[in-house]
């Protein structure tokens, strides 16, 4: 069922970017879910993003009325470690693309999605909207982040200057259907349900986390992810304008940290992990790999202001999640 007080209309054309990643294909779930019957998708090897003439002709061809923009390429440490000019590289071509595009033909507006190591490495805890830069980014994912963080500047410069309605929404560690599963270069839920699974499979004595499993995240749930990102796109103006910086010069850019608001350790998180998938070795921690930021929690007061909280706690979408992997991904 559709919101009647919902600001978009579910016939109003909107363009998912990243459709088939895991945070794509979530808002693509929870728009179809609402009733939307004119969602815009193109497919990598349709649309390339990062070209800006292709994507300048497809707006102009399609005429979107709101944006999520949650194309990007993502990966976890290693692959952040690994690969920086590639991160950096391709989001900040990916995301000028797109916004200069919904400028060009008149976008109601676009929502850019980011990433909590926006935040300084040694933020205050939990992480509030206006931490961003106020100090050294973590070095293993400082490309990607700094590409993130030119994301928000765009929104903010394009509110500023010419009166767009486009938003910065920061998800915290995301999980769910469509994660990646790369042995090397997946984030960390899937990277252990991965690894857990095979040696539970191969009757393997022991699994290997990376680090001391004593630094501290948090994680979403995608579906819940979507459903707070549409929140804030149907927002009412009186509640969505304030948001966005067009006027304010007081360093607070047009952000909103989307989180569940509690955390817990590594360790915690593979021995949760260890009985979803019910794999019964021992676990490893190499400390000679590094654990990346110390404690990442964010600051949901705002969200939960504008009227939303998660939902799915996480034993439960572990479960979804490793059920994917089963379906999908071996």
């Amino acid at each position: 069922m559709s919101d009647a007080s919902a600001y978009m209309r579910t016939d109003a054309r909107v363009f998912v970017a990243g459709h088939r990643g895991m945070v794509g294909s979530a808002l693509v779930r929870k728009l179809r879910g609402l009733g939307h019957t004119n969602i815009l998708t193109r497919a990598h090897d349709a649309l390339d993003l990062a070209d800006k003439a292709a994507t300048r002709r497809f707006f102009e061809a399609e005429r979107p009325d709101f944006v999520f923009l949650a194309a990007a390429k993502v990966g976890g440490i290693h692959a952040n470690d690994a690969y920086p000019a590639d991160f950096i590289s391709q989001n900040l071509a990916i995301q000028s693309s797109v916004i200069e595009a919904s400028h060009a033909v008149g976008v109601d507006r676009l929502q850019f999605l980011g990433s909590s190591c926006i935040y300084p490495k040694l933020a205050p805890q939990p992480m509030k909207e206006e931490h961003l830069l106020t100090g050294p980014l973590e070095p293993t994912n400082r490309a990607y982040a700094l590409a993130k963080i030119a994301g928000v500047e765009m929104c903010w410069s394009y509110n500023r200057q010419f009166r767009t309605r486009y938003l910065a929404v920061m998800p915290t560690n995301l999980y769910g259907p469509g994660d990646t599963y790369h042995p090397e270069n997946s984030h960390v839920i899937p990277g252990m349900i991965r690894r857990l699974h095979e040696a539970k499979v191969a009757g393997a004595p022991s699994v290997t986390i990376w680090g001391t499993g004593a630094p501290r995240r948090e994680f979403l749930f995608s579906d819940d992810m979507a459903a707070a990102c549409v929140h804030l796109m149907n927002l009412p103006d009186e509640r969505y304008l304030p948001l966005l910086g067009q006027d304010r010069n007081d360093g607070l850019a047009p952000l909103v940290n989307i989180g569940v608001g509690d955390d817990l350790t590594i360790r915690e998180l593979a021995e949760t992990l260890q009985r979803v998938v019910g794999f019964a070795g021992a676990l490893a921690f190499d400390v000679s790999k590094p654990d990346g930021t110390p404690r990442k929690l964010l600051d949901v007061t705002r969200l939960t202001a504008l009227g939303w909280t998660a939902s799915t706690p996480l034993l439960e979408g572990l479960g979804v999640a490793y059920d994917d992997f089963l379906a999908n991904h071996l």
